[in-house]
């Protein structure tokens, strides 16, 4: 059986600005501001809560296995992932000789990742975040948004696979914004971006096409597509969503001098 683990976490920034469920996610009020980002957690929070997962992978991201080696990075250069969930990409960074730095807004989630693979935790409650570490994996369970840079300034690659694509398109500058904002000079990134006609089906995941990713990460970043994949056929449940077409595609950034 998955160990279980109890500490208690700070109210998240969510919860303390705002009560109730409602959430753009059903369409209810328009998304703008804090308050988006209050509705957001609140519908990520609920989506663990009520264990509809759908977006996360019991295996490691072979996009991650693929392309991580071409950011040429060192051992003990440390990997910022946000929005981790429970990923399992997070023991293969760590494999790789990489410390781990995650941000994941649901306590589930973070405890689910220690108990399901048999790590037993130290935990720090602070103002933002309960910082939950194992060796030199640390993941924050708070806001994303309450992030700062000393949080992050040892930070020398990003890893985002389902992070941009979990944002609606009225947030993804706030969220671009903030993640550039904490990076130091020289900071690379691998990014998987997801492609399709938004028309057909609402997110998340939602669809960020080639030019909007260059359009978000012109000022910070030279952006690379390195690969698009054809994966339809490995989500029936898209299809049966009424999706006709449905890309997955691999970035490279590299911090711009």
């Amino acid at each position: 059986m998955p160990r279980q683990f109890i500490c208690p976490g700070p109210v998240p920034s969510s919860q303390r600005r705002a009560e109730g469920v409602l959430s753009w996610a059903y369409g209810l009020l328009p998304v703008r501001g804090w308050f988006a980002r209050v509705m957001r957690g609140d519908f990520w929070l609920k989506r663990w809560e009520d264990n509809e997962i759908r977006f996360h992978q019991d295996r490691i991201n072979r996009y991650l296995e693929r392309f991580w080696p071409r950011l040429g990075l060192g051992r003990g250069d440390r990997v910022f992932v946000p929005l981790c969930g429970k990923s399992q990409d997070l023991l293969w960074l760590h494999e790789q000789g990489h410390p781990v730095l995650g941000v994941e807004i649901s306590p589930i989630a973070v405890k689910a990742f220690f108990a399901e693979n048999h790590l037993e935790p130290g935990c720090r409650v602070g103002p933002r975040f309960t910082r939950w570490t194992h060796g030199s994996t640390e993941l924050l369970c708070g806001d994303f948004f309450d992030l700062g840079v000393l949080d992050t300034q040892d930070v020398v690659a990003v890893y985002d696979r389902a992070s941009l694509v979990a944002f609606p398109h009225a947030e993804r500058r706030n969220y671009v914004r903030h993640l550039t904002s904490l990076l130091t000079d020289n900071v690379r990134m691998l990014l998987v971006t997801t492609d399709f006609p938004s028309h057909e089906m609402d997110g998340p995941p939602f669809s960020v096409g080639e030019e909007e990713v260059c359009e978000l990460y012109k000022d910070a970043f030279n952006v690379c597509l390195v690969h698009v994949q054809d994966a339809l056929a490995d989500y029936p449940h898209f299809r049966e969503r009424g999706l006709t077409r449905f890309e997955e595609k691999v970035y490279l950034l590299t911090s711009k001098d």
